[in-house]
């Protein structure tokens, strides 16, 4: 399996994986999302959130909690409501560049070409259903963040085909494919432009409990191999901790009209 993963390292020869030290990673505080609705306003605060290189979080709260939101926010695809929300990024290894301001991109607007270009080729996104492009075929799914972020590279999409069992499947369409294939796919895409950092909306939710296991243990294998910080939300309680997946919680309370979800840092689980 090492030797079908080595083109995913992003991590320089000088540097030590998974020795980035506390330092590096996705590092959130005072970030807040409100919502407003007939039935009052909802309101989601992030006080406090840290991600390393390699690292593994899953996020789970109740259905309706905002892990959606949360996941919105960190990805870069919504804005946060406070002022004072700090949210940076810090590259790990030696004579990388310093800490990158990911709150500051919102300043020049939602359709900044400096937000979009960092939100492109800093993160990877599974979604729920896999999203993939009717119209593309596998291999062009896979090889769609490359075109984006202008690192074409054929040979690691094949890589991530044959580890994922997808060759045989490469000039398919994704109205051809089974479920579990079109997630993997997404992994796959996901991975392809060596993301620092991948966010999975419950990649699992759809599938069968053999696809749903190997779908958790490829992003997994993508943390402690490519050295990415994987946060994957999930309503799948036993399966995380099967697999010591660490959790941290959405916590949802009354405040007046406002219905507030706090993201819990108290982390439970082992890492395995």
């Amino acid at each position: 399996m090492t030797a079908a993963w080595s083109l995913l390292d992003p991590v320089s020869d000088t540097a030590e994986r998974g020795n980035g030290g506390p330092s590096a990673g996705l590092f959130a505080r005072n970030l807040t999302a409100r919502l407003d609705g007939p039935e009052g306003r909802f309101v989601l605060r992030i006080d406090s959130f840290t991600i390393g290189p390699g690292e593994v979080k899953a996020l789970t709260g109740e259905s309706g909690s905002g892990k959606t939101l949360v996941l919105e926010l960190l990805g870069l695809m919504r804005e946060p409501c406070d002022a004072a929300a700090h949210y940076t990024w810090t590259p790990a290894g030696q004579g990388q560049p310093a800490s990158l301001d990911l709150a500051r991109l919102w300043s020049a607007g939602p359709r900044s070409a400096e937000l979009a270009c960092t939100r492109g080729r800093l993160f990877g996104f599974v979604p729920q259903t896999g999203g993939l492009l009717p119209y593309l075929t596998v291999r062009e799914n896979i090889a769609l963040p490359q075109r984006l972020a202008a690192c074409l590279d054929a040979e690691l999409a094949d890589t991530l085909m044959e580890h994922l069992d997808l060759h045989a499947h490469a000039a398919m369409m994704p109205g051809q494919l089974s479920l579990g294939q079109r997630q993997r796919v997404a992994v796959a895409r996901a991975l392809a432009h060596r993301p620092a950092v991948v966010i999975a909306d419950e990649p699992t939710a759809s599938l069968d409990p053999e696809n749903s296991d190997r779908v958790l243990r490829l992003l997994l294998d993508a943390a402690r191999i490519t050295n990415a910080a994987v946060l994957v939300s999930s309503h799948e309680i036993d399966r995380l901790d099967r697999f010591g997946v660490p959790r941290c919680a959405l916590r949802v309370s009354r405040d007046g009209k406002d219905t507030v979800s706090t993201l819990e840092m108290q982390v439970t689980g082992a890492q395995r």
